[in-house]
């Protein structure tokens, strides 16, 4: 009897060890929807719209894929391309597209240039308690800080459904 309880209490205490590690939580994580996605790039162009410029607007999840692409009518398909690099450079360095990475030193100053991306304003990430859960980039409204403004407006817009 007293190795049948000695039994079951060695079984019961490496179940209590493994149901404390199985019991560790996952980290978990805010995931940038399609909807939600889709209501930035709508929020975005409606307000290169209110300005008066037609633009394209790209949104990527965490990994630089696409979750929703827009070319407002009028909007040249080089903007398109364009939006798509401010995307991919807003996501790969977590900072706007505008200042992703530095200054190289020359006459003129330009920036050094990593393939598939474009350090120029209208990139912007989506973060949600300190995580970049996407980015918004913008192409288009004329100049990167216009671009920029419009993906900021549009962040702006729905701060109250990136917590």
């Amino acid at each position: 009897m007293m190795k049948i309880i000695r039994a079951i209490s060695i079984i019961a205490a490496v179940f209590a060890v493994s149901s404390a590690a199985w019991g560790q939580n996952l980290p978990s994580a805010k995931v940038l929807t399609f909807d939600l996605a889709e209501s930035l790039a709508h929020a975005a162009m409606a307000a290169c719209r209110a300005d008066g410029h037609h633009v394209s607007v790209v949104v990527v999840d965490p990994a630089n894929v696409y979750i929703v692409v827009l070319r407002d009518d009028g909007s040249v398909p080089a903007n398109l391309e364009f939006a798509k690099l401010k995307a991919t450079t807003a996501i790969l360095f977590r900072t706007p597209s505008a200042t992703a990475y530095p200054l190289v030193e020359q006459t003129p100053p330009v920036r050094g240039l990593l393939q598939g991306t474009w350090n120029h304003g209208g990139g912007v990430p989506i973060k949600v308690d300190g995580y970049t859960i996407g980015a918004i980039a913008v192409a288009g409204a004329g100049t990167g800080e216009k671009d920029a403004a419009c993906s900021n407006a549009a962040l702006e817009k729905l701060a109250d459904k990136l917590k």
